[in-house]
């Protein structure tokens, strides 16, 4: 078994993953390297199609493109994190388009990663896979009045339970595992979302923004061209 959230996946649900995209040939690439690692690809054409079948199997996992007739990838991601089927899936954009704002709208909407087009599918394994590993965390850490239960996927603070998305909830994790340290915004990318992901660097300064509007402000400090660091006693 698997933690997001507060979401238990089961190994059989590991091995769904969900693939939305109106282009044939690209779902047929994408499913047919899927089956060779052993996953069972559910296979969309347009956001009617995806949201019946994430009801049906309740994928761990969603690979969803943004540009799309009818229901474009940004209302179907939000759709899919209004359902309880997929609320807590951890959902991956797949776009041709790498605007600073498509990407915003994404984080938006529910998105946890972006997969710029022409995917290559060994890569895109390779994530999967990465993904799999890395929600098995370590054991809970507490700085400060904040605690973190890893297997929850979820951080207290004064005992009362704070909601965090799951790239908020990793980032906040980094920074309190080195209280006082510095993390530049190209350390965060690489930890928090893989060497191989396009996330414009922006991206974390809206994660960050959130995370303080939930724990408070004063816990995560900036220093200008250098980065954040989370303080465990601060001043104010």
């Amino acid at each position: 078994m698997q933690f997001i959230g507060k979401v238990v996946f089961s190994s059989m649900q590991w091995r769904k993953v969900l693939v939305v995209d109106d282009e044939p040939d690209m779902l047929e690439i994408l499913g047919y390297n899927l089956r060779q690692e052993g996953y069972e690809p559910l296979l969309a054409s347009d956001g009617k199609e995806a949201l019946a079948l994430a009801k049906a199997h309740q994928p761990a996992t969603i690979l969803l493109d943004i540009m799309m007739p009818g229901m474009d990838g940004i209302e179907l991601c939000k759709r899919l994190r209004a359902m309880p089927e997929t609320k807590e899936s951890f959902i991956i954009f797949l776009t041709a388009r790498s605007e600073e704002y498509v990407e915003m709208a994404g984080f938006e909407a529910g998105a946890d990663d972006f997969l710029v087009k022409p995917i290559r599918p060994r890569a895109l394994l390779s994530r999967l896979k990465a993904l799999e590993r890395r929600i098995t965390t370590p054991q809970p850490m507490e700085v400060g009045p904040l605690r973190i239960e890893p297997e929850e996927y979820t951080v207290y603070k004064h005992g009362q339970p704070i909601p965090l998305s799951k790239k908020e909830f990793e980032l906040l994790a980094t920074l309190m595992s080195r209280p006082y340290k510095y993390f530049s915004r190209d350390m965060l990318l690489e930890r928090i979302w893989g060497p191989d992901t396009y996330v414009i660097p922006r991206t974390v300064d809206v994660h960050i923004r959130k995370i303080r509007e939930k724990i408070g402000a004063e816990y995560i400090e900036t220093l200008k061209g250098v980065g954040y660091r989370f303080v465990p006693e601060p001043s104010t």
